[in-house]
């Protein structure tokens, strides 16, 4: 008997056993290859770390540089389909991938989330709801900028992440200050707002232009990397609905297939977007075990054309975030996690990294239940319970 062929012709899907490509071997890069070999796919993945976290796991790990043609041409002679990671794949590399296969999401949409200028643009040209912000492309810009930006957050416009690349101003000479510590890169300079709780919506966009909303998330962060994930989020459905069409209307105006993170504030009564990612989130790890289908099972099926899956939560849920600082608190131990086992509703996720580092993410835990009020107290009772301090 013959061996299936790996794409059905009726529909064009990408079927399985074919062989998917992941740029980036991270820990949102290990759960797509969990999610695609339940599904019955065999992972390539591209990643100069030999010990990155989703090429352990991987069928094969290409350690290499995301540019490096002999890789990439490898990819295209091997993958029906290729997605990223992360956004700061470069350019050139998703073009030479784009032209033989498959790339989901495509380099257009992800060109507008690599660079903070262009994502403002955007959202700003498309009458999306944004706060009040300026570029700053040299010292002039920050000096002269209008006082009522102030107080700001200048941000570099590119490879900033988890707090990173940003600097806090109070007024035109820290601004200008600022620019020069940033490297005087290209900038955006966004006015400090009053914030009343931060959201996300993550959402998978198809082919065929249908998108899949799962439940609005709260999120708390603390120095500036996410601590908390709450789910359902503490919003009227007034601002829950709106988060969700506003993160529709994005993916449409983009063209987006894939998995797609808009990251909200609720302001003053107002929601505003913030920023947008190309892929899973980690505000969306809740997902796996909270939803009916999670966000990276949704990722391969948006790059295989294969219909999305159903969003929709089984119970409330909280996410806590597992950050290296906690390895190093413990002296550079592993923590003790019978500390988490023995919590009703708890599942910890570790991503298998080799090095705990001040802010990486080593893994995360959430907690799964019907009531909402006793899964948030029993996360932040096992918060606490290993050590797990605000800085």
């Amino acid at each position: 008997m013959a061996a299936p062929h790996p794409t059905t012709a009726v529909t064009g899907a990408i079927q399985p056993p074919a062989t998917l490509g992941m740029l980036g071997g991270g820990q949102l890069g290990r759960f797509f290859v969990g999610a695609a070999h339940e599904l019955g796919y065999e992972v390539w993945v591209l990643d100069p770390d030999p010990e990155s976290p989703a090429g352990r796991i991987a069928d094969h790990h290409l350690v290499a540089a995301y540019d490096d043609p002999a890789a990439l041409d490898l990819l295209v002679s091997t993958c029906r389909a290729v997605t990223t990671e992360f956004e700061n794949v470069p350019a050139g590399a998703l073009d030479r991938l784009a032209a033989a296969v498959p790339v989901r999401p495509a380099a257009a949409a992800v060109a507008v989330c690599q660079d903070r200028i262009a994502e403002k643009a955007f959202l700003r040209d498309h009458g999306l709801p944004v706060g009040p912000f300026v570029v700053v492309a040299e010292e002039g810009d920050a000096r002269y900028a209008d006082p009522a930006l102030f107080p700001a957050v200048v941000k570099a416009a590119r490879l900033g992440y988890d707090g990173k690349g940003q600097v806090g101003v109070a007024g035109a000479d820290e601004a200008v200050a600022a620019f020069v510590e940033l490297g005087r890169v290209p900038c955006v300079m966004e006015r400090r707002l009053v914030l009343d709780r931060e959201l996300s919506v993550v959402l998978a966009r198809g082919r065929d232009g249908g998108s899949r909303c799962f439940p609005v998330a709260e999120n708390r962060h603390v120095g500036g990397i996410l601590d908390t994930t709450i789910v359902p989020a503490e919003v009227g459905s007034g601002f829950g609905d709106e988060a969700q069409h506003l993160a529709v209307r994005i993916a449409d105006e983009l063209d987006y297939v894939g998995v797609l993170a808009v990251e909200l504030f609720v302001s003053e009564g107002r929601l505003l977007v913030n920023e947008l990612a190309p892929r899973p989130h980690n505000s969306g790890h809740h997902t796996l075990d909270a939803c009916v289908t999670d966000q990276f099972e949704q990722q391969v099926r948006a790059l295989c054309g294969l219909p999305l899956g159903e969003p929709r939560a089984h119970s409330a849920a909280v996410m806590v975030n597992l950050l290296g600082d906690l390895w190093l608190d413990e002296g550079r131990r592993e923590p003790d996690w019978a500390e988490l086992h023995g919590v009703p509703g708890l599942r910890l996720h570790l991503y298998g990294k080799r090095e705990a580092r001040p802010g990486r993410k080593m893994g995360h835990f959430t907690v799964v239940g019907p009531d909402a009020d006793v899964v948030l107290e029993a996360a932040l009772t096992a918060r606490a319970a290993i050590g797990i301090r605000d800085r």
